[in-house]
């Protein structure tokens, strides 16, 4: 008897089956002497769509909403489904005695396996192989203590909330919005929120109005001071008190009123989750949160060089502790060599700020496996992520940055003036960090760093100069991808209740493994547009959210969707409670949106008119770039933004219709005109020789 084994992607289902000795290539998938390795595309089952419950439901129609099925359908995906095929042959084998889930050890990976078992209708034993690295140690370790399926129904649930929400949510807002305002807008429990915070933050930075204000530097010669009043501030929002402060200290020699030294320590960077590696590689290399996820997953599952990306944990639990020196000992090469020498010295005793088992859930914190290191494999976008990951890696088993923190405050006439300065004692873990970017100071009266010589208490300095310097107040910074996700994982600020804001502490907008897809929706349908690394909401994003319900809009719905999944998880929520409520929410915001009286105006309307209805055009943005649309979504009319000679359309809708209109307006225009019809028929002729347009 054999044991089928179910990866999520073909190229995971390689690296198992050449572990497992599975020789024998098949159609779609391996089979050896114990195991057939087959996989999935990522989902090939789905959620039915609406039309699948109710035929009247392919046309949209404010009087059917909301739609509410009494249980929910699953469909296989058309495009895969030959794939699909495949598995579920397999799965009626005889001698196939149990199944093992290899698909990603996450919710989403769960959900894909899951479902392909409801469609194939197994009933037959399945187990789960959880790992957190694709290295042939990893792989061998996990099938020789593979888990209970079962002990993954609480993961299952999740992910089924989580799917279900989203359809019953998304559909039903998205087709309310767009049928009461007759433009292509949707949505989301999750895409949503982001994008209020974004277009919350142009509101602030459009309303913001700056105000003038002068700073006081006094040069010293050795050392330079900032005038700061009795509360530390240094801001003068009056020039003539500036003024009378320059004249007061005109003519007069400062003296040393206090010299203040004391020791400091700064421990380690936690080591990385998904979400802060995401953050820095947008900061360091401007790397989209997608594609650092995208290069992640190739370190992963194509180098093995990285644990499991989509990490939620910045820890490792004990029983990883053992392996810490085989990890390093693996990327000692190139430059990470002599920073992992001394480690390998001496005994490692990482202390709770690495190791907790408490708080690890599904996976540790992304750190080097132990396959061994060659940088020349890698690509240049591969060696700037692993660097970031081998150097924190590294970092966290380093010594805290220990350093002597020196403060003066020198009075010049009764005024007084403040000076900061470091001396280094030990450089500790920022040795192996060098380069990288220091850690940003929110407050814009922290006093800048310099160099300071030994200074004594009552010592008289010599004023050597001063100067009044003006600036602006500046408005909030636009968020960029780094911010952004900042604002995802802590939306807690964005909430008013201190009830609910301290309950969402731990929770957040999506996941790790869901934020980077949120922000290229939002991107994609036009919500918003990078300006650089900043993110800018389009007219049509700002609209929106002044169409959505304020429920919808705002962080604490869906943070609370996140922490009840994660409950239900865990095994201390309930499914059906949650969906009970999801159904709730979704006719309650179908009913605001009907209710609604504002209305929706498109600022992207081009100068085309339609060919099918005569309707002026929207410049949308596609995958292959700008495309044209018609604004009625009956006529549904699509185009490229440039047609090809002769005025023939590549794709669209009612492609043979529009063109078939055009040939006929030509050949009524006489003999130069039939002679421009029979060129454009000869052009669509090709074309659809070439291209197969109907």
């Amino acid at each position: 008897m054999k044991s089928l084994v179910l990866a999520e992607k073909p190229s995971v289902a390689r690296e198992i089956a050449r572990v497992l000795k599975c020789t024998g290539k098949r159609k779609g998938y391996f089979e050896g002497p114990q195991y057939v390795v087959t996989w999935s595309l990522g989902h090939l089952v789905t959620l039915a769509e609406p039309e699948d419950y109710d035929h009247k439901y392919k046309q949209w129609s404010l009087e059917d909403l909301p739609m509410l099925p009494a249980g929910m359908k699953l469909k296989v995906i058309r495009q895969t489904s030959h794939q699909f095929q495949v598995v579920r042959n397999l799965t009626k084998r005889e001698d196939i005695h149990q199944l093992v889930i290899a698909t990603d050890a996450g919710r989403e990976g769960e959900l894909v396996a899951r479902w392909i078992m409801v469609m194939t209708n197994w009933r037959k034993p399945f187990k789960r192989l959880w790992i957190s690295s694709q290295t042939d140690d990893a792989i061998r370790e996990g099938f020789a203590n593979l888990k209970a399926g079962s002990a993954y129904d609480n993961l299952y649930d999740a992910a089924v909330c989580r799917a279900e929400a989203d359809w019953l949510i998304g559909l039903n807002v998205t087709r309310a919005l767009t049928c009461k305002f007759n433009a292509q807008l949707n949505a989301g429990r999750v895409q949503t929120p982001t994008l209020a915070m974004i277009v919350n933050r142009e509101a602030e930075i459009k309303q913001f109005v700056p105000v003038d204000f002068w700073t006081v530097r006094v040069d010293f010669g050795d050392y330079f001071g900032d005038w700061r009043d009795k509360s530390g501030h240094s801001r003068i929002f009056d020039l003539t008190k500036a003024e009378e402060i320059s004249a007061r200290i005109r003519g007069h020699h400062g003296v040393i009123k206090e010299v203040s030294t004391e020791s400091k320590s700064e421990p380690p960077p936690l080591a990385y989750d998904l979400t802060e590696l995401q953050r820095d590689a947008n900061k360091r290399y401007g790397f989209s949160a997608q594609k650092t996820l995208s290069v992640l997953q190739d370190l992963y599952e194509h180098h093995k060089l990285v644990s499991y990306p989509r990490t939620d944990s910045r820890y490792i639990t004990t029983d990883i502790v053992p392996t810490l020196p085989a990890r390093l000992k693996s990327i000692a090469a190139g430059p990470y060599a002599g920073l992992v020498k001394p480690l390998l010295l001496k005994t490692l005793t990482p202390t709770k700020r690495f190791v907790d088992n408490n708080k690890v859930s599904d996976h540790h914190a992304l750190i080097p496996t132990g396959q061994p290191l060659l940088l020349a494999n890698l690509a240049a976008d591969e060696r700037n992520l692993y660097d970031l990951i081998a150097r924190r890696f590294i970092a966290v088993l380093y010594p805290p940055y220990r350093y002597g923190k020196i403060t003066l405050i020198t009075e010049i006439n009764g005024e007084n003036f403040y000076s900061r300065g470091k001396v280094v004692k030990d450089p500790g873990w920022r040795a192996v960090t060098a380069g990288a970017a220091e850690k940003e100071e929110s407050n814009e009266d922290v006093l800048p760093e310099q160099t300071l010589t030994l200074q004594r208490k009552s010592d008289q300095k010599q004023v050597k100069s001063f100067k009044i310097n003006k600036s602006k107040t500046k408005p909030p910074a636009r968020y960029t991808e780094a911010t952004l996700l900042t604002a995802m994982e802590n939306p807690g600020k964005f909430i008013e209740d201190e009830d609910m804001r301290e309950s969402m502490k731990g929770s957040g907008l999506g996941t790790p493994a869901t934020r980077a897809d949120i922000i290229e929706k939002l991107l994609h349908t036009s919500y918003i547009e990078r300006h650089g690394k900043e993110l800018v909401p389009t007219s049509k994003g700002q609209q929106l959210i002044t169409l959505v319900s304020p429920a919808l809009k705002t962080p604490e719905l869906t943070a609370c969707w996140e922490q009840r999944l994660t409950d239900i998880a865990r095994g201390r929520d309930s499914k059906k409670d949650f969906l009970a409520g999801i159904r709730k929410n979704a006719r309650e915001l179908v009913e605001s949106v009907i209710a609604d009286t504002a209305v929706y105006k498109a600022d992207n309307i081009s100068k085309t008119k339609c060919p099918a209805c005569g309707k002026f055009m929207l410049l949308v943005n596609c995958k292959r770039g700008k495309t044209l649309a018609c604004p009625d979504r009956v006529c549904g009319h699509r185009q490229p933004e440039k047609q090809d000679d002769f005025g023939v359309f590549r794709s669209s809708k009612n492609a043979s219709r529009v063109n078939q209109k055009l040939i006929a307006q030509f050949s009524d225009q006489g003999s130069i005109g039939q002679n421009v019809g029979e060129l454009l028929k000869a052009a669509l002729a090709k074309k659809s020789t070439e291209e197969n347009l109907p």
